[in-house]
């Protein structure tokens, strides 16, 4: 049953607008039925990043796709904290009447539905590829800020970078992904702002922050990561997320899901049974 593909043609509606944080209207696609599931897209991208993992699910999920505010159809925003993409999505969850839906993020999408589900109010919480120790990728952003902020240079950085990150994704895939990123410097300047300007204690205790509504609201919550982020990640998400589980899909680079839907498809629905 799992990994069925479907015609979603005939079962898709397009939302014509939801109110998030401070008045953006955030865009979204709800497809199937059953039991919502929420899915959230990586930074620049935008909900069509997702349609072979809708094709699977919509055969007995109700799918609900969203564009994060500044990606897809979704409008800019005065700041793009986390917690207002994570009110964002919280919104359209109250818009469409979802009853705890399970959430998941890819990428910035994995950090939202994280932030989402330390507030209770969904079922689980599915990170995919997004470590949430940023230290490291703090330094890489760092590294690389006078790019970022020169307008000429910003698109050849962002190009760059997921180009190394994409690993073993089709070359079907990379064209379909890259055809639906766009790149906006203000939009990513806003969400690395504080790895850009805050120093790592405050960023970890921001982190901390986030993720301490867990101890409180336990969740169910999985981690799927495509790089592997340490042997110490496991401990330190577990330690913030109790009963937090980690695997680490070797060799999958940043896109597991699409480099392999069915195994994600049938991984997913396995953890929902569980």
């Amino acid at each position: 049953m799992y990994g069925k593909l479907v015609d979603c043609a005939t079962l898709r509606r397009m939302g014509t607008g939801t109110t998030g944080a401070g008045g953006v209207t955030i865009a979204w696609e709800r497809t199937g039925s059953g039991p919502p599931v929420v899915l959230v897209h990586g930074i620049t991208e935008s909900r069509g990043t997702w349609a072979p993992i809708v094709d699977r699910l919509a055969s007995d999920r109700e799918v609900v796709t969203v564009d994060l505010r500044g990606h897809g159809d979704s409008s800019a925003g005065p700041s793009y904290e986390l917690g207002d993409l994570a009110a964002d999505v919280h919104a359209v969850i109250a818009d469409l009447d979802l009853d705890r839906p399970d959430v998941v993020g890819h990428s910035l999408g994995g950090a939202v539905v994280s932030g989402l589900g330390a507030f209770g109010g969904v079922r689980s919480v599915v990170n995919v590829d997004q470590s949430l120790a940023l230290s490291a990728f703090q330094d890489q952003v760092r590294s690389v800020e006078p790019m970022l902020r020169d307008a000429a240079a910003f698109p050849m950085v962002i190009a760059g970078l997921f180009d190394q990150l994409a690993g073993p994704l089709s070359v079907a895939e990379r064209e379909r992904v890259g055809a639906l990123r766009r790149p906006d410097q203000q939009v990513v300047l806003g969400v690395w702002r504080v790895l850009l300007e805050a120093d790592a204690a405050d960023v970890d205790a921001a982190i901390d922050a986030a993720l301490a509504g867990y101890a409180a609201n336990p969740v169910p919550y999985l981690s799927i990561m495509g790089v592997d982020p340490g042997s110490e990640y496991a401990g330190w998400i577990e330690a913030r997320i109790p009963g937090a589980v980690t695997e680490v899909w070797a060799d999958h680079g940043h896109y597991p899901h699409l480099v392999d839907p069915d195994r994600f498809v049938n991984r997913l629905h396995e953890f929902w049974s569980a």
